[in-house]
């Protein structure tokens, strides 16, 4: 049964594939931070992480890490709003999406069927339209989804001058629009293939899930000279673990149990925003926690402004 996939263990390693879909999607995130540079950060620099330290950089996974559910779900939601597809197909999201969130982890036959969704569904539409489109998305669905704790946590490295980047199985453009309302530097994304600003239905190379993921990180760190041994990633689920085993510092945020395990194993940074509780562990650095902690307050009062 597909609802019962995610409870068998599956091991992959890096494809040809998965080394394209990676590579594709480090240019992509290139491409875009050099179009929108990051903004001058602004106060004094906190002590955590190190200030500074040019050749380190973040990477956080996006759905259930950094954002309330899965985003590819969400947009979904904005294109049904907007007559992109048919009831049957939003009912099909829908169940995907609570599946989701109560299971708290990916399943790969869901995820498949999205990515399969959301290629037929944008065929024929031009890029530059679903940019705008996913903007009005963000606001309408994705806006109050984000997790303060860990956009604190984001913002830390920001304010130490580290670049900090999204890396999701969601499209890039999708991607790209969320870590600019983030202030992020940039995101790593699925890239759909595209002639003439046309998106033509067809992925380059295949979603970034997994392994590709961390080829999409390795290629990024090679193009600006990043030491992976002094970069950090964050996600919640035990499919990045070939991201996390990557970098000097993984943190398991929201982890699903396979996930929280490997990470006790590993003796890695723990913490859970789900019920606002501190998940044991040698934790995340104090600083770093005294900054979740005010980065989540001032993150609510403005989401509570923005509410009004």
């Amino acid at each position: 049964m597909a609802a019962l996939g995610w409870l068998t263990p599956r091991r992959r390693s890096a494809t040809a594939r998965s080394v394209l879909a990676g590579e594709a999607s480090a240019e992509a995130a290139r491409k875009s931070s050099q179009e929108h540079p990051e903004p001058e950060g602004a106060g004094p620099e906190p002590e955590f992480p190190v200030l500074g330290d040019d050749r380190a950089a973040a990477f956080f996974d996006l759905d259930n890490t950094v954002m309330q559910g899965a985003a590819l779900f969400h947009f979904g939601r904005g294109l049904y709003k907007r007559k992109f597809f048919e009831t049957r197909d939003l009912a099909k999201f829908a169940w995907q999406q609570a599946w989701f969130r109560l299971a708290g982890v990916e399943d790969p036959e869901h995820m498949q069927d999205a990515r399969d969704s959301a290629l037929s569904i944008v065929k024929g539409h031009r890029v530059a339209e679903l940019e705008t489109i996913g903007e009005e998305i963000y606001d309408e669905y994705m806006a109050d989804r984000i997790w303060p704790g860990t956009r604190a946590l984001a913002q830390a490295h920001l304010d130490a001058g580290q670049k900090v980047w999204l890396v999701t199985a969601a499209p890039v453009e999708i991607a790209q629009v969320i870590a600019r309302r983030l202030g992020l530097t940039g995101a790593l994304g699925t890239v759909a293939e595209s002639v003439d600003g046309v998106y033509t239905g067809r992925l380059v190379g295949e979603p970034l899930h997994g392994p590709a993921k961390a080829e999409a990180v390795r290629a990024l760190a090679t193009a600006e000279g990043l030491d992976l041994s002094r970069c950090a990633a964050y996600s919640d689920s035990h499919n990045d673990i070939p991201m996390l085993s990557l970098v000097g510092h993984p943190y398991a945020i929201n982890p699903d149990a396979k996930l929280r395990r490997h990470a006790r194993d590993k003796d890695w940074r723990l913490r859970d925003y789900r019920t606002g509780r501190k998940a044991a562990k040698v934790g995340i650095p104090a600083a770093a926690g005294v900054g979740a902690v005010a980065g989540g307050t001032a993150a609510a009062i403005a989401l509570s402004r923005r509410r009004r």
